[in-house]
Parts: C-alpha cells; structure tokens; sequence
C-alpha cells in the first residue's frame, strides 16, 4: 500500500508564515508554502508543509521565535483516505 506522511504549520496571519517560511529556509529546512488545507481550517490562509525528516529542526525554529502558531498537523495519505492528526509542539 502506498502512502505519503506529511506535516503541515497552520498560522494565526499570512505574515507569520512568512515570517517562518524565512527562518526555515536560513536553516535549510526544505519546505513548501501552501494555502492551508480545508481538513485544518475553512478559513484561508498560509501554511508550511514538510517532510517528517524535518520535524527537530522546525520544531526548533518554531520554539526559538515568537510565531502565531494555529497547530502542527501530521498527515497521512493513502490511495482511499486521508488522516490528519494535531502534533504537540
């Protein structure tokens, strides 16, 4: 079965995940900015996807800051469905 595990940073303003998005990259942390998925919120808004080999290193961007953070989401997608779980920063 194939699947695809992901993470994805919701934040409160598009000018946070801006701002993060410029931290991650200074510490070369490979990341994507994307509008924030629909399983997260309605509203929309910016949000930071990446890999789950990331995960330390964003964490520790992310705690070294002051980041309007909504929540840090695992996911999990399969051919049939797709799992979203809050992460505890």
């Amino acid at each position: 079965m194939n699947k695809e595990i992901y993470y994805v940073i919701a934040f409160d303003s598009t000018h946070h995940a801006i701002k993060a998005e410029k931290k991650l990259k200074e510490r070369k942390v490979d990341i994507k900015t994307i509008p924030t998925p629909r399983e997260i919120t309605a509203s929309c808004g910016l949000s930071i996807r990446f890999s789950g080999n990331f995960l330390d290193n964003v964490k520790d961007v992310l705690s070294s800051d002051t980041f309007n953070i909504k929540g840090l989401y695992r996911f999990l997608k399969t051919k049939d469905k797709k799992i979203v779980e809050k992460v505890k920063l």
